[in-house]
Protein backbone atom coordinates (compact mmCIF):
# COMPACT_ATOMS: atom_id res chain seq x y z
CA UNK A 1 0.00 0.00 0.00
CA UNK A 2 1.34 3.65 -1.02
CA UNK A 3 2.24 5.35 2.21
CA UNK A 4 0.87 8.68 1.20
CA UNK A 5 -2.59 6.86 1.06
CA UNK A 6 -1.88 5.52 4.30
CA UNK A 7 -1.12 8.71 6.05
CA UNK A 8 -3.93 10.39 4.09
CA UNK A 9 -6.46 7.94 5.38
CA UNK A 10 -4.69 8.48 9.04
CA UNK A 11 -4.88 12.31 8.84
CA UNK A 12 -9.04 12.08 7.27
CA UNK A 13 -9.82 10.70 10.57
CA UNK A 14 -7.48 11.51 13.08
CA UNK A 15 -9.66 14.30 14.45
CA UNK A 16 -12.79 12.24 14.36
CA UNK A 17 -14.99 11.46 17.47
CA UNK A 18 -15.57 7.50 18.88
CA UNK A 19 -18.88 8.21 17.35
CA UNK A 20 -17.48 9.54 14.02
CA UNK A 21 -14.97 6.62 13.90
CA UNK A 22 -17.94 4.15 14.41
CA UNK A 23 -19.84 5.47 11.62
CA UNK A 24 -17.09 5.32 9.29
CA UNK A 25 -16.29 1.45 10.14
CA UNK A 26 -19.93 0.82 9.87
CA UNK A 27 -20.37 2.37 6.63
CA UNK A 28 -17.51 1.04 5.16
CA UNK A 29 -18.17 -2.79 6.47
CA UNK A 30 -22.11 -2.19 5.35
CA UNK A 31 -21.69 -0.84 1.53
CA UNK A 32 -19.57 -3.71 0.77
CA UNK A 33 -17.48 -1.77 -1.48
CA UNK A 34 -14.00 -2.42 -2.66
CA UNK A 35 -12.16 1.25 -2.65
CA UNK A 36 -13.38 0.71 1.65
CA UNK A 37 -10.92 -2.20 2.17
CA UNK A 38 -8.06 0.09 2.19
CA UNK A 39 -8.95 2.36 4.68
CA UNK A 40 -10.34 -0.65 7.12
CA UNK A 41 -6.91 -2.04 6.94
CA UNK A 42 -5.38 1.24 7.93
CA UNK A 43 -7.55 1.25 10.86
CA UNK A 44 -7.20 -1.78 11.63
CA UNK A 45 -3.08 -1.48 11.61
CA UNK A 46 -3.68 1.31 14.05
CA UNK A 47 -5.38 -0.83 16.20
CA UNK A 48 -3.17 -3.38 16.04
CA UNK A 49 0.04 -1.38 16.30
CA UNK A 50 -1.57 0.35 19.51
CA UNK A 51 -3.15 -3.28 21.17
CA UNK A 52 -1.36 -5.14 23.94
CA UNK A 53 -0.49 -8.87 23.99
CA UNK A 54 -3.71 -9.53 25.40
CA UNK A 55 -5.45 -7.58 22.94
CA UNK A 56 -3.92 -8.98 19.88
CA UNK A 57 -4.81 -12.21 21.31
CA UNK A 58 -8.60 -11.67 21.34
CA UNK A 59 -8.86 -9.91 18.01
CA UNK A 60 -7.31 -13.40 16.72
CA UNK A 61 -9.73 -15.27 18.77
CA UNK A 62 -12.49 -13.00 17.43
CA UNK A 63 -10.90 -13.25 13.79
CA UNK A 64 -10.92 -17.24 13.66
CA UNK A 65 -14.32 -17.68 15.30
CA UNK A 66 -15.89 -15.26 12.79
CA UNK A 67 -14.15 -16.71 9.60
CA UNK A 68 -15.09 -20.32 11.10
CA UNK A 69 -18.64 -19.02 10.93
CA UNK A 70 -18.54 -18.06 7.27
Amino acid sequence: MNLNLRHAIIQNVADNTKEQLEDTIIDAITSQEEKMLPGLGVLFEVIWQNANEEEKEEMLSNLKGGLQKL
